[in-house]
């Protein structure tokens, strides 16, 4: 489906919108309470992610289809390969296809367990069959996407023996390493992670207890970008979040305030004030911790006509498209001179951004979500609009409640 977005009547914007449970936390709960069917969770994601994650966990044997989840595809793997009984082929789109999982596949082999592929070697498809496994030794690259970490780490208390895992090299996305840990605490689980090794204990039961997933602050990026692109004085309102997040992508809050735009923690929610103009012309940030808010910073920075440099965007690249390109595309259409890299995004101050061009989305709901907020700027088209279901379905929805038009076409 193509949208046309069109500018709001006016860009003075004051709305409250509820934003869906975070993918992130909701995918570490479910697969948790796989292990651990006593837990409830409040506020779960209605992203296709999740569902098709909460799908996954139910089949005990068959064909398990992630489609685009890549989430789905590293937490089921490790799952899957762990638990005594089950045989799966664990598949995907044709974009899963071409994202390797040979680091984790050879990581719990080593630990024991019988992974094998049916296509290419390194990568999906691929056939499983669980192991009860009881070596707890095993290393992994630092660099690598968290993701494959916190595969490990989730299935380790379901282990004989825990897990041993020592991660070589420089670190990179901690904060989802620490979400991770943090879910493991909350459910008694003993676990610690010091310098490059993280332990986790075998744990057989969990106390009885409900587990409420925080709204995803990676969807609170569009809204953030929207609030810059606004009037001083605009006020969006968005729950659920809290102060102490999880979440490595709530570093936003500190990001915005060089658009200025600030974020006030009230209750539950927080609320985003744009209270000046921006005061600098250049952004200059390390998003090795927070990659999946680089499309919407580099969007706002070209709306603003900043020039920009980010940095730490090595993960992007095996993401659900090739987001650095994508962008390279996308911004060049509107009439920004941008330059990637395969870590790295630059951006030179626009002068102009051109009207009514159509934005591709490449099969990625963050591509199509990025874009969204030129809307208060100029006249935008989406194609296959629909790819926000991944992550947030009722985007469109909240959009045209704020006020921007939004025209099937």
């Amino acid at each position: 489906m193509k949208l046309h977005l069109t500018p709001p009547e006016s860009n003075h914007i004051l709305r409250n919108i509820k934003v869906t449970g975070s993918k992130s936390e909701s995918n570490r709960i479910l697969l948790l309470q796989a292990l651990y069917p006593n837990i409830k969770i409040e506020n779960v994601s209605n992203s296709d992610d999740a569902q098709v994650m909460a799908k996954g966990l139910s089949i005990e044997s068959g064909e398990v289809d992630i489609h685009h989840a890549g989430t789905a595809m590293r937490f089921l793997t490790a799952y899957f390969a762990t638990q005594e009984g089950k045989e799966v082929v664990l598949t995907g789109s044709k974009r899963m296809t071409e994202r390797p999982i040979g680091v984790l596949v050879e990581a719990l082999r080593a630990l024991g367990a019988e992974i094998s592929y049916v296509s290419n070697e390194g990568y999906p498809p691929i056939k499983i069959t669980g192991k009860n496994i009881t070596k707890n030794e095993v290393s992994l690259p630092a660099n690598i996407s968290s993701q494959y970490i916190s595969a490990l780490l989730l299935t380790a208390p379901s282990l004989e023996n825990g897990i041993s895992l020592e991660l070589l090299g420089k670190i990179t996305s901690v904060p989802y390493i620490k979400m991770t840990l943090a879910l493991l605490t909350q459910l008694g689980i003993e676990n610690s992670f010091e310098g490059n090794s993280i332990k986790v204990a075998p744990k057989k039961t969990v106390e009885n207890q409900t587990l409420v997933v925080e709204s995803d602050w990676s969807s609170a990026s569009y809204f953030y970008s929207i609030a810059a692109l606004s009037e001083i004085g605009s006020k969006i309102g968005l729950s659920s979040y809290k102060q102490d997040s999880l979440q490595g992508d709530s570093v936003l809050a500190e990001v915005y305030k060089k658009f200025g735009v600030d974020t006030v923690f009230i209750n539950n929610k927080i609320e985003l004030h744009k209270v000046k103009e921006p005061q600098i012309e250049i952004l200059e940030w390390d998003l090795a911790n927070a990659p999946d808010i680089a499309q919407t910073i580099a969007v706002t920075c070209f709306a603003l006509q900043m020039s920009c440099h980010l940095t730490g965007l090595h993960t992007l690249k095996i993401k659900e498209t090739d987001r650095l390109e994508a962008l390279d595309v996308e911004l060049s259409k509107l009439g920004a001179m941008i330059s990637v890299t395969d870590k790295t995004l630059t951006l030179d101050t626009a002068t102009t951004i051109n009207a009514d061009v159509a934005i591709d989305t490449y099969n990625d709901h963050r591509m199509a979500m990025a874009f969204a907020p030129l809307a208060l700027k100029t006249s935008v088209y989406i194609n296959n609009s629909e790819v926000v279901s991944k992550s947030f379905p009722d985007f469109w929805k909240d959009m045209a409640t704020l006020g921007i038009g939004v025209h099937e076409q």
